[in-house]
Protein backbone atom coordinates (compact mmCIF):
# COMPACT_ATOMS: atom_id res chain seq x y z
CA UNK A 1 0.00 0.00 0.00
CA UNK A 2 1.60 2.83 -1.15
CA UNK A 3 1.36 6.80 0.36
CA UNK A 4 2.20 9.73 -1.98
CA UNK A 5 3.88 11.66 0.57
CA UNK A 6 3.17 15.28 -1.09
CA UNK A 7 -0.69 14.60 -0.51
CA UNK A 8 -0.95 12.56 2.14
CA UNK A 9 -3.22 9.70 0.70
CA UNK A 10 -2.80 6.39 0.36
CA UNK A 11 -3.18 4.71 -2.90
CA UNK A 12 -6.32 2.91 -3.62
CA UNK A 13 -8.09 3.81 -0.66
CA UNK A 14 -11.78 5.11 -1.12
CA UNK A 15 -11.42 8.86 -0.56
CA UNK A 16 -14.26 10.64 1.43
CA UNK A 17 -12.78 13.82 2.42
CA UNK A 18 -13.77 15.01 6.27
CA UNK A 19 -14.15 18.67 7.29
CA UNK A 20 -13.08 17.36 10.66
CA UNK A 21 -9.61 17.97 10.62
CA UNK A 22 -6.92 20.72 10.76
CA UNK A 23 -3.14 21.53 10.55
CA UNK A 24 -0.91 18.90 12.92
CA UNK A 25 1.01 22.00 15.18
CA UNK A 26 4.18 23.09 12.88
CA UNK A 27 7.45 20.78 13.34
CA UNK A 28 5.64 18.55 15.16
CA UNK A 29 6.51 14.74 13.85
CA UNK A 30 3.85 11.88 13.44
CA UNK A 31 5.12 9.74 15.76
CA UNK A 32 2.20 7.37 17.50
CA UNK A 33 -0.55 5.16 15.80
CA UNK A 34 -4.12 5.29 17.34
CA UNK A 35 -6.57 1.88 16.86
CA UNK A 36 -10.27 2.56 17.35
CA UNK A 37 -13.28 0.28 16.50
CA UNK A 38 -16.49 1.74 14.84
CA UNK A 39 -19.84 0.76 14.47
CA UNK A 40 -23.16 2.96 13.08
CA UNK A 41 -25.51 2.07 14.91
CA UNK A 42 -23.69 0.32 17.61
CA UNK A 43 -23.17 -3.27 16.92
CA UNK A 44 -24.41 -3.12 13.19
CA UNK A 45 -22.05 -3.24 10.28
CA UNK A 46 -21.79 -1.86 6.82
CA UNK A 47 -24.21 0.95 5.33
CA UNK A 48 -23.11 4.68 5.05
CA UNK A 49 -23.26 5.87 8.83
CA UNK A 50 -19.86 6.52 9.32
CA UNK A 51 -18.73 8.30 5.97
CA UNK A 52 -21.61 10.07 7.08
CA UNK A 53 -20.98 11.23 10.78
CA UNK A 54 -17.22 11.52 9.54
CA UNK A 55 -18.64 13.89 6.97
CA UNK A 56 -21.21 16.23 9.50
CA UNK A 57 -24.39 14.24 7.18
CA UNK A 58 -25.54 12.25 9.84
CA UNK A 59 -29.29 11.97 10.15
CA UNK A 60 -30.53 12.24 13.52
CA UNK A 61 -33.81 10.48 12.70
CA UNK A 62 -32.24 7.43 11.05
CA UNK A 63 -31.58 5.78 14.69
CA UNK A 64 -32.36 6.77 18.18
CA UNK A 65 -28.94 6.45 19.05
CA UNK A 66 -27.80 8.85 16.15
CA UNK A 67 -29.67 11.99 18.33
CA UNK A 68 -26.58 11.55 20.89
CA UNK A 69 -23.74 11.67 18.37
CA UNK A 70 -25.21 13.60 15.13
CA UNK A 71 -23.71 17.17 16.49
CA UNK A 72 -20.39 15.58 17.02
CA UNK A 73 -17.04 16.50 14.41
CA UNK A 74 -14.75 13.82 14.94
CA UNK A 75 -12.70 11.93 12.40
CA UNK A 76 -10.49 9.25 11.76
CA UNK A 77 -7.63 8.95 8.99
CA UNK A 78 -8.58 5.73 8.03
CA UNK A 79 -11.61 3.14 8.08
CA UNK A 80 -11.37 -0.28 7.46
CA UNK A 81 -14.38 -1.94 6.48
CA UNK A 82 -15.31 -6.02 7.31
CA UNK A 83 -14.69 -6.62 4.00
CA UNK A 84 -11.16 -5.41 4.03
CA UNK A 85 -12.40 -1.50 1.98
CA UNK A 86 -10.04 0.89 3.63
CA UNK A 87 -11.40 4.51 3.31
CA UNK A 88 -9.62 7.67 3.78
CA UNK A 89 -11.14 10.69 5.96
CA UNK A 90 -8.14 12.38 6.22
CA UNK A 91 -4.42 12.86 4.50
CA UNK A 92 -2.29 11.51 6.81
CA UNK A 93 -0.37 14.93 7.29
CA UNK A 94 -3.11 16.54 8.85
CA UNK A 95 -4.78 16.44 11.95
CA UNK A 96 -7.76 14.31 12.31
CA UNK A 97 -10.17 14.71 15.54
CA UNK A 98 -10.00 10.85 16.57
CA UNK A 99 -8.70 11.04 19.85
CA UNK A 100 -10.22 13.23 21.97
CA UNK A 101 -8.94 14.11 25.50
CA UNK A 102 -5.79 11.91 25.47
CA UNK A 103 -2.61 11.14 26.92
CA UNK A 104 0.37 9.49 25.92
CA UNK A 105 3.20 8.85 28.11
CA UNK A 106 2.40 12.39 29.85
CA UNK A 107 1.82 13.91 26.78
CA UNK A 108 -1.42 15.39 25.80
CA UNK A 109 -3.55 15.93 22.52
CA UNK A 110 -2.22 12.95 21.15
CA UNK A 111 -4.20 14.35 17.59
CA UNK A 112 -1.38 16.37 17.31
CA UNK A 113 1.39 13.33 16.57
CA UNK A 114 -1.19 10.86 15.68
CA UNK A 115 -2.39 9.08 12.82
CA UNK A 116 -6.20 7.28 13.87
CA UNK A 117 -7.28 3.98 12.42
CA UNK A 118 -10.78 2.94 12.83
CA UNK A 119 -11.66 -0.88 12.44
CA UNK A 120 -16.08 -1.70 11.63
CA UNK A 121 -16.40 -3.53 14.70
CA UNK A 122 -17.46 -3.60 18.23
CA UNK A 123 -15.08 -4.75 21.41
CA UNK A 124 -17.11 -7.64 21.74
CA UNK A 125 -17.16 -9.67 18.20
CA UNK A 126 -13.78 -10.56 16.61
CA UNK A 127 -12.42 -8.75 13.60
CA UNK A 128 -11.80 -10.27 10.21
CA UNK A 129 -8.85 -11.70 8.97
CA UNK A 130 -8.86 -9.64 6.03
CA UNK A 131 -9.19 -6.32 8.35
CA UNK A 132 -5.80 -7.99 10.17
CA UNK A 133 -4.42 -8.16 6.76
CA UNK A 134 -5.19 -4.38 5.66
CA UNK A 135 -4.47 -3.28 9.09
CA UNK A 136 -1.30 -4.76 8.73
CA UNK A 137 -0.17 -3.87 5.51
CA UNK A 138 -1.02 0.04 6.33
CA UNK A 139 0.62 -0.34 9.16
CA UNK A 140 3.86 -1.78 7.58
CA UNK A 141 3.37 1.34 5.05
CA UNK A 142 2.84 4.14 7.87
CA UNK A 143 6.04 2.67 9.30
CA UNK A 144 7.98 3.37 6.39
CA UNK A 145 7.03 6.64 5.77
CA UNK A 146 6.96 8.06 9.66
CA UNK A 147 9.89 6.63 11.11
CA UNK A 148 9.33 7.72 14.45
CA UNK A 149 6.05 5.00 14.56
CA UNK A 150 7.71 1.63 15.82
CA UNK A 151 5.43 -0.73 17.76
CA UNK A 152 5.85 0.84 20.79
CA UNK A 153 4.04 3.80 19.85
CA UNK A 154 1.07 1.93 18.56
CA UNK A 155 -1.91 1.70 21.01
CA UNK A 156 -5.81 1.32 21.03
CA UNK A 157 -7.61 4.56 22.08
CA UNK A 158 -8.60 2.72 25.11
CA UNK A 159 -4.58 2.91 26.12
CA UNK A 160 -4.55 6.82 25.71
CA UNK A 161 -7.74 7.36 26.74
CA UNK A 162 -8.38 5.32 30.08
CA UNK A 163 -12.00 4.80 31.75
CA UNK A 164 -13.24 7.21 28.92
CA UNK A 165 -12.69 4.52 25.79
CA UNK A 166 -12.52 0.67 25.31
CA UNK A 167 -11.65 0.26 21.57
CA UNK A 168 -10.16 -1.26 20.13
CA UNK A 169 -11.69 -3.73 22.65
CA UNK A 170 -10.83 -7.18 23.91
CA UNK A 171 -11.82 -8.76 20.60
CA UNK A 172 -8.80 -6.81 19.01
CA UNK A 173 -6.45 -9.47 18.92
CA UNK A 174 -3.09 -7.68 19.46
CA UNK A 175 -0.40 -10.73 19.49
CA UNK A 176 -1.40 -11.37 15.91
CA UNK A 177 -1.38 -7.69 14.85
CA UNK A 178 2.02 -7.04 16.28
CA UNK A 179 3.38 -10.63 16.13
CA UNK A 180 2.60 -9.85 12.50
CA UNK A 181 4.52 -6.89 12.21
CA UNK A 182 7.40 -8.11 14.37
CA UNK A 183 7.85 -11.29 12.21
CA UNK A 184 7.00 -9.96 8.85
CA UNK A 185 3.96 -12.60 8.47
CA UNK A 186 1.07 -11.00 6.62
CA UNK A 187 -1.81 -12.51 8.85
CA UNK A 188 -2.49 -16.30 10.10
Amino acid sequence: MRIDTDTGLLEGARQVGSPNCDERPAGVPVSLLVIHNISLPPGEFGGHWIDALFTNTLDPAAHPYFRTIAAQRVSAHLLIRRDGEVVQYVPFHRRAWHAGRSCFRGRECCNDFSIGIELEGCDELPYEAVQYERLIALTRSLMACYPAIGPERIVGHSDIAPGRKSDPGPAFDWERYLGALRDGACTG
